[in-house]
């Protein structure tokens, strides 16, 4: 989609990046999906609330940016990535760098557009290698039917978008990057709280696992029943 009046490609300027923070601070976020889905105006418009129609080809860019999550500052990095997902000996470089990506990120958006249904396909394959990479299906994965505005054009029912994020067991939401900010900052915001989440479970569980249970100390009650046992036995 352009602009009306743009002639040339939009050369996005650069969002300035945040200082890297503690562990535990820092979400790592990838937006996944073909190619002309939306994927860097959705990431553009939940940074800097502004909507840009062109881009020139992506290459693969990371943004981050302190974002305010429930009275914290997170600092979130989110990974756009390139539309190629088929394995065709040409795309071979660009799978490795998708398969890095997945393996970094702790959360995901499978974007698709609802104007291509060859988008919506993709989604399904993009998931199993997610889950091949995080077998752990606490690993937050949320379905985006994007181009929400472009219903005279739409080529995939919202019905179809929810029964395949249940049959994935993920969140589906449908949204206009174009028409709604709100929408898009909600979907990541949402992502952002679910890895939280999981990154909080998880410091709890290595806490956990690293105290030293403390020996339970020996029940009296039970020392004397057995004595007795052991006494009437003999006598027996």
């Amino acid at each position: 989609m352009r602009l009306p009046g743009m002639s040339q490609p939009f050369l996005l300027a650069p969002i300035a990046e945040c200082a890297p923070g503690p562990p535990g601070s820092q979400v790592r976020l990838a937006v996944l999906g073909a190619r002309g889905v939306g994927k860097s105006a959705m990431i553009v418009r939940f940074l800097t609330k502004r909507f840009i129609g062109d881009y020139e080809p992506n290459t693969g860019n990371l943004y981050s940016r302190l974002v305010h999550l429930e009275g914290d500052h997170v600092a979130v990095q989110i990974q756009d990535t390139p539309g190629c997902i088929q394995v065709q000996e040409d795309c071979v470089q660009m799978l490795d760098s998708l398969s890095r990506c997945v393996k970094w990120a702790e959360g995901f958006l499978l974007v698709y557009s609802i104007t291509d249904y060859s988008s919506y396909q993709s989604v399904q394959p993009l998931y199993q290698h997610i889950r091949k990479v995080h077998p752990d299906a606490r690993t937050p994965v949320i379905v985006v039917g994007n181009k929400a505005d472009l219903l005279h054009a739409r080529q995939v029912q919202a019905k179809e978008g929810l029964q395949l994020a249940n049959e994935l067991g993920s969140l589906f939401l449908e949204i206009s990057t174009s028409d709604d900010s709100q929408g898009v900052c909600d979907v990541f915001q949402y992502l952002c709280k679910e890895v939280s989440k999981l990154q909080h479970a998880g410091s709890t569980d290595r806490r956990r696992s690293s105290i030293i249970p403390r020996p339970k100390s020996p029940n009296m009650q039970d020392l004397k029943r057995r004595f007795k046992q052991a006494l009437s036995s003999k006598v027996k």
